[in-house]
Formats: C-alpha cells, sequence, structure tokens
C-alpha cells in the first residue's frame, strides 16, 4: 500500500450526498473512508454539503464526492472523475444502474406511450435518472411534440413518489438504487406504487475529485476504494450501502447521457 509522508496536514472535505436515504449507514461509510485515507496518510473531513451541491462539487477542497452523470458532462467540466461503485440492486449491472418507471399500482397494466398527455415529476431538470432518461425515453414516442401536459419538480426522488401517492402526479423515473434503499428502509414511502418498465443502462453515479487533485492522491483515493469493496472487514458497511464493488471510469464512459440529450433534441424534445 503506497502512503504519503507523515507531514502532509492538508485537510481534505469529502462527502456522500447522493444515497443517504439511511444516515446511519452513510455515517459509517463515511468513517471507513476516512479510515482509509488516514492510511495513506491524506487527513480528510467527512462534511455535509450544503444545498448547493454544484457549488461544492467544484470546490478546491474537494477530495471526493459523488455527483450524477449527467452534472458531470453538462456543468462539472473542471473535475476529475475517480471512480463508480458497483450497486447490488435489481436494474444494476457492473458500473451500470437504470431508472425504473413509476406509477400508481392501479395504473400496472400501462406503459410509457399510454402517459401521454398526462403528468410527470422528476426531481430536477439536472438529473440523469430522474429527467435525461424520461426525456430519451418519451422522445420516441412523442412524434417531435410535447408528451406529458405538466412536469412537476420536486427536488428529490423520495418527493416525486410522495408526489405520485398524493395524486399530483402520474408518473416518475426513479433511480433504481434510490428505489432499492428506499424498500429496505422506508417501505411505507412505495405502497400503493408499481413498476411499469425501465431505462436502458448507463453508467451510474460518478465519484469525483477538484481538478486540484494529484495524480498521487487519485491514484490513493481509488486504492482506497478498492479496499473497501475488497476487504471483509468492510462487508457490512459496503452491503449496507448495497455497494458490491468500484471501477475506475473516465469522463468519456459518460459521453452516453449527452448522446441521449442529443438524440432526444434531434427528435424534436429539448424539454419535456
Amino acid at each position: 500500500m503506497h502512503t504519503l509522508a507523515a507531514s502532509n496536514t492538508t485537510t481534505n472535505l469529502f462527502s456522500l450526498p447522493m444515497y443517504d436515504l439511511h444516515r446511519a449507514d452513510t455515517v459509517a461509510l463515511g468513517s471507513v473512508l476516512k479510515a482509509l485515507f488516514s492510511a495513506r496518510g491524506i487527513i480528510a473531513t467527512h462534511v455535509w454539503p450544503p444545498p448547493d451541491l454544484l457549488m461544492h462539487w467544484q470546490e478546491d477542497a474537494l477530495l471526493l464526492s459523488q455527483t450524477c452523470g449527467y452534472p458531470l458532462v453538462t456543468q462539472l467540466d473542471k473535475v476529475q472523475t475517480v471512480g463508480c461503485f458497483h450497486y447490488q440492486a435489481p436494474g444494476c449491472e457492473g458500473i451500470g444502474y437504470r431508472s425504473f418507471l413509476v406509477t400508481r399500482e392501479e395504473e400496472s397494466g400501462k406503459t410509457l406511450g399510454d402517459f401521454r398527455g398526462q403528468r410527470a415529476v422528476c426531481n430536477a431538470i439536472e438529473s440523469q435518472s430522474g429527467y435525461n432518461a424520461l426525456r430519451k425515453m418519451v422522445a420516441a414516442l412523442s412524434g417531435g411534440g410535447r408528451f406529458f401536459a405538466a412536469v412537476e419538480f420536486s427536488g428529490s426522488h423520495r418527493q416525486s413518489l410522495v408526489a405520485l401517492r398524493q395524486d399530483r402526479a402520474d408518473i416518475a423515473a426513479i433511480d433504481c438504487v434510490t428505489w432499492a434503499l428506499l424498500q429496505r428502509h422506508q417501505p411505507d414511502l412505495l405502497e400503493g406504487l408499481t413498476i411499469i418498465g425501465q431505462s436502458p443502462l448507463t453508467p451510474g453515479l460518478p465519484l469525483i475529485t477538484s481538478a486540484s487533485t494529484s495524480a498521487t492522491h487519485l491514484a490513493l483515493l481509488r486504492e482506497s476504494l478498492q479496499q473497501l469493496v475488497s476487504d471483509a472487514q468492510y462487508q457490512q458497511v459496503c452491503a449496507a450501502a448495497l455497494i458490491g464493488g468500484f471501477a475506475a471510469v473516465t469522463r468519456e464512459d459518460y459521453a452516453l447521457l449527452l448522446e441521449w440529450r442529443d438524440e432526444a433534441a434531434a427528435s424534436g424534445v429539448v424539454d419535456l
């Protein structure tokens, strides 16, 4: 194992904001990562990021965080990619994941095409799983026109599910890892809801670091993350977070997300 000089006292920030649905599990994972970084001479502080994640992800002091693939390729042009976890949830394959098309149980016999002229809810316009994936899927059905009668932005996948249950919307695209974590920790939130389809596979949520992170530190980050998923002593912490593996990735691995956006635009669908 590589280590840095013991005299390195620079404090670096890291965060785990994207799948923080059960705080105790996030804290445990953060503690393990902090120890793995420390063993390599990297002093790190686990922070709960501010509401403006985009600013947080671009901090010079950012050692490690997890973002969404769509902002990575559209807004975070200066950050470096570290890698991607393999999640152990239905809909995941290797580093890949999908969005589930979710609606109320009384609509269970329908397909996406049956929701023309109905109401969609999305977590955010910059979301791959909640917006870009849904845009790709309706582009093939829209005929170049508007597919949904209305689109609501909820702020999170969890709040999108609330909107469905409260009949404020009819369909949503939900990150399959979020769905699995909610099944485990908040199954009541999924009562009365059902999955009627899924998006194609794309690379999952990337782990990123600051543009100023050195090549040496980047290698040590990847080494730490590989140890996290490989050592038996961390198996329980990883299982709680549905993490089953890790792989290094590049920005180019996420070019598919821009292809989805551009193909939808070529079909006449720029916005949902």
